[in-house]
């Protein structure tokens, strides 16, 4: 009798299972598409790559010294839990409209839907943009990082800058990260339920790598005290930057950075299961449980800080990495070695690989999509998937497109810089528009699907916006004086570049044809979704 109820049981799982696709594919079909990807990733899953790509150990690993230099500790601490927080709000802002509007589309979808007709197709076509183009500049950020992060290992094994260590050329660190692209092209193009198993390792690798940076304070001789890490404004910096207001804002510009990615669950729509609560349950606990991992390892690395000067300086030994030197100082007071360094270093290299990897998997998924709705240049091309149902020359295109935009690395870094901007104005731009809309044009439309915000919808919303607002002028702030071509901060000039290029096509070309999403039920339709 076991046996047979056992048995039951589990036909039962299938059962629902089987149910649940069939309702996702029904919800996809009213959207105006058909299934075209393989859907096999649980909540699980999709949660795995959105918090792959936030990855804290990739943004912190990159942005610690921006933290030190302006306000040093209590920028962070405090800084962290409030980024944290209003994060945590746009993303409930998102997931809200995701529950609606599952698909691969996501942002430019969301707002063709939410802008009515009338506006649908612009409002439509800045955010498909925005969004792209801040995906793309995501992905070539990321994988740059690592090759950087590589550089500097391999400066601390050979001796370390004041020991006549090795530093790899500019030219090498491109090339590193054309391979790591080019790995995770590979990588993307296996089956989805491979991709997911490699996305919840890395989400694994970033979570318990973020907790065991924690013992590094343990490692150390000597330690900062509870005042230091908690009290300690630090207001001496090289950018003649001396208003503490200001100083703090410019350090809580690294919490912000690094809370970008997460809308990843939403172009993971059309290969989950139960679509509509599982992408915005993904969209969510990203963040959440980002915001209290990141905070953990800031708040345990900063008791291993001692001289903030001398882990700024580029005359130390990891040539002014601030983790790594961290790293490097307590293992070298503990044991005389820098092994232990580099080993550390070597785990955030793992998180920061799979990053790279499932953001190049999101980044594919809105170029297909996009591609789906003939918006992008050679469309028919880009929106192709193979017989593993994976669209492999948005893939490809993606990963290509992700090397040229670091090629500017070797001719200015302040270009690099600029063009990787992107990244986070560019993403949370394209996060507000469809919040902004749903909350004005389509409030009346708006129908809410099984995750909302019920009557707190409004007042989250608009936070949201606002948020992204205010951020979006603090991002485009002078961070040096005085200010010159190499001081000046890029950001507003990339992010207006951007602007005038999509407002510009839309205006001597995507008015004439782009007429937002298309229905691709009937091959023969051209309906619009």
């Amino acid at each position: 009798m076991s046996f047979r109820v056992a048995d039951a049981d589990g036909l039962a799982d299938v059962d629902h299972a089987r149910v649940a696709v069939d309702s996702d594919n029904a919800r996809l079909h009213e959207l105006g598409y058909k299934q075209e990807l393989n859907r096999d990733l649980s909540m699980i899953s999709n949660f795995a790559i959105s918090f792959s790509i936030v990855s804290v150990l990739t943004g912190l690993n990159g942005l610690m010294g921006t933290g030190l230099n302006f306000g040093g500790p209590v920028s962070y601490i405090y800084g962290w839990p409030i980024a944290g927080t209003f994060t945590l709000l746009i993303g409930l802002s998102m997931a809200e409209i995701c529950s609606s509007y599952p698909t691969s589309g996501g942002l430019y979808y969301w707002s063709a839907r939410l802008a009515g007709p009338n506006w649908g197709p612009f409002a439509s076509w800045i955010t498909g943009w925005f969004n792209i183009v801040g995906q793309w500049a995501l992905t070539t950020s990321i994988d740059f990082s690592l090759a950087q992060l590589v550089q500097v290992m391999i400066l601390l094994s050979t001796g370390g800058n004041k020991g006549g260590g090795y530093r790899i050329s500019k030219y090498v660190v491109m090339a590193l990260h054309g391979v790591f692209l080019l790995i995770h092209a590979i990588l993307n193009s296996l089956p989805i339920s491979m991709l997911s198993f490699l996305g919840q390792v890395g989400a694994a690798a970033n979570f318990f790598g973020c907790f065991l940076m924690i013992v590094i304070p343990a490692v150390a001789t000597e330690r900062a005290s509870a005042k230091f890490v908690f009290t300690n404004f630090n207001t001496e910096n090289q950018n003649a930057i001396h208003n503490n207001f200001y100083i703090f804002v410019l350090g809580l510009l690294m919490s912000q950075y690094t809370l970008t990615g997460y809308d990843a669950s939403a172009y993971m729509s059309e290969e989950t299961k139960d679509a509509d609560k599982n992408g915005p349950q993904g969209i969510v606990s990203a963040i959440g449980i980002a915001v209290i991992a990141g905070w953990a390892y800031v708040l345990g690395i900063t008791f291993a800080v001692r001289d903030i000067p001398n882990l700024l300086s580029e005359n130390n030994d990891s040539g002014g990495h601030a983790v790594a030197q961290i790293f490097y100082e307590a293992f070298m007071s503990r044991y005389g070695s820098s092994v232990g360094a580099v080993i550390c270093l070597g785990i955030i290299g793992l998180a920061v690989f799979f990053a790279g990897m499932s953001s190049l998997t999101s980044n594919s998924r809105i170029a297909y999509a996009f591609s789906r709705d003939g918006a992008m240049p050679f469309s028919s091309q880009l929106q192709k998937v193979n017989k593993q149902e994976v669209p492999i020359n948005a893939v490809w295109m993606s990963a290509f497109v992700a090397f040229c935009m670091a090629l500017t690395s070797l001719g200015s870094l302040v270009a690099f810089q600029a063009m990787t901007s992107i990244a986070t104005i560019g993403l949370y731009v394209a996060y507000a528009i469809p919040i902004f809309l749903r909350l004005t044009i389509g409030r009346k439309t708006f129908s809410r699907g099984r995750f909302n915000l019920g009557r707190y919808g409004t007042i989250i919303g608009w936070i949201s916006v606002l948020w992204v607002t205010l951020i979006s002028v603090l991002f485009s702030l002078p961070v040096s004086y005085p200010i010159t071509d190499q001081t000046l901060n890029y950001t507003p000039v990339a992010v207006g570049g951007l602007l005038i290029l999509a407002v510009s096509t839309w205006n001597f070309s995507g008015r004439h044809w782009f007429k937002g999403p298309i229905k691709n039920i009937d091959d023969s339709s051209k309906e619009y979704a």
